[in-house]
């Protein structure tokens, strides 16, 4: 077995590798304009035979270093899936112009209006509404054989721009491909972290629309050196989360009862438990700091507003006994929760 194959080999479980499926397109983008991909498949490290295996997979890495090795022989950045080749530099063009928008929606909506200057073979449109943010691709003609690849390639180019931008992970809450499964389907949990839906109407993704509003954090020195490298397929694994505080504190207050353990939070998160303790840490705050916040907001408003009796309020507010919820209330406020309401508030007359 050559150290190539094992290569493939020891890459072949989803969540560490990309589909051979995607090289194999790499291939007929190189077929179609009669040249021969042989050189940049062996600086890829990744044969023939093995570029031949559907059931393949390689690692990130490989995938990086083959798609800028062709965008340069092809001289076409879009890697053959339009009806015309975009030179070298044209996504860099696109980067630059939007790297002076003042926020990420912004940096975004120039992106997505100045694709269509390149190409009108897709469209891309950005979309927000009830606190989340679409990312769409419209399709103007049949991409043929390297649709997935395209759709792919143009959804994770424009999140791992834009993670590049505010330098964050920029969680995905869904994804959707206007196509059926493919037979590589379970690789997309690692290309995008949320879930992912195929059937679709269009491809697209969808993410918390907080991001949009966070500022851009590069500069032009930063580009110079970022566009050294191939701009597409250049997501990274950010490890901090510019929103986790907030993210985590909408989803306690979204059921201030429950018991919201760091396993199970971590789990919607979609990150591990390890990484949920490390990076609020990072932003200077923790689990428990934040349990409390939302649990002592609740517990005063239900006091402000409400005529529950204090045990009700305990429970509401995500304590197991009335007790404990006594004991943290003082230790919040000073008071009882009994005195709070009698010397700090004055419910109104709405139903408990």
């Amino acid at each position: 077995m050559t150290e190539t194959h094992r290569t493939a080999s020891r890459a072949r479980a989803p969540t560490a590798a990309t589909p051979m499926a995607f090289v194999q397109a790499i291939v007929r983008a190189y077929a179609a304009r009669g040249m021969d991909a042989s050189r940049v498949l062996e600086q890829a490290q990744i044969t023939p035979a093995d570029a031949l295996d559907a059931a393949a997979r390689i690692t990130s890495q490989q995938m990086e270093q083959l798609s800028a090795g062709a965008m340069r022989e092809l001289d076409d950045e879009a890697l053959g899936w339009f009806s015309r080749r975009l030179p070298w530099g044209s996504y860099g063009m696109l980067a630059r112009a939007s790297l002076s928008a003042p926020t990420l929606g912004l940096a975004l909506a120039r992106w997505c209006r100045h694709h269509a200057l390149l190409t009108d073979d897709v469209l891309l449109h950005l979309t927000s509404e009830g606190g989340r943010a679409r990312l769409a691709i419209s399709e103007q003609r049949d991409l043929g054989g390297l649709r997935e690849f395209c759709l792919v390639s143009m959804l994770r180019n424009a999140l791992g721009l834009s993670s590049w931008f505010i330098d964050s992970r920029l969680p995905m809450a869904a994804a959707e491909f206007p196509f059926a499964p493919p037979p590589h389907a379970p690789a997309y949990a690692v290309l995008f972290d949320g879930p992912t839906r195929f059937g679709a109407a269009q491809a697209a993704v969808y993410f918390d629309a907080r991001y949009l509003a966070l500022p851009l954090t590069r500069d032009e020195a930063a580009m110079r050196q970022m566009l050294q490298h191939a701009l597409p397929l250049m997501v990274r694994q950010y490890r901090r989360d510019r929103l986790l505080v907030q993210r985590v504190r909408q989803l306690l207050a979204g059921a201030p009862d429950a018991a919201h353990n760091a396993h199970a939070l971590a789990d919607r998160l979609h990150v591990s438990t390890r990484t949920l303790h490390r990076q609020l840490k990072e932003e200077g705050a923790s689990l428990q700091a934040l349990k409390d916040e939302v649990r002592k907001s609740r517990a005063i408003e239900l006091l402000r507003r409400t005529r529950r009796p204090v045990k009700q309020v305990a429970e509401a507010s995500g304590f197991a006994s009335e007790k404990s919820f006594i004991r943290a209330f003082r230790g919040w406020t000073g008071q009882s929760p009994a005195d709070f309401r009698r010397h700090g508030a004055w419910p109104d007359r709405s139903p408990a």
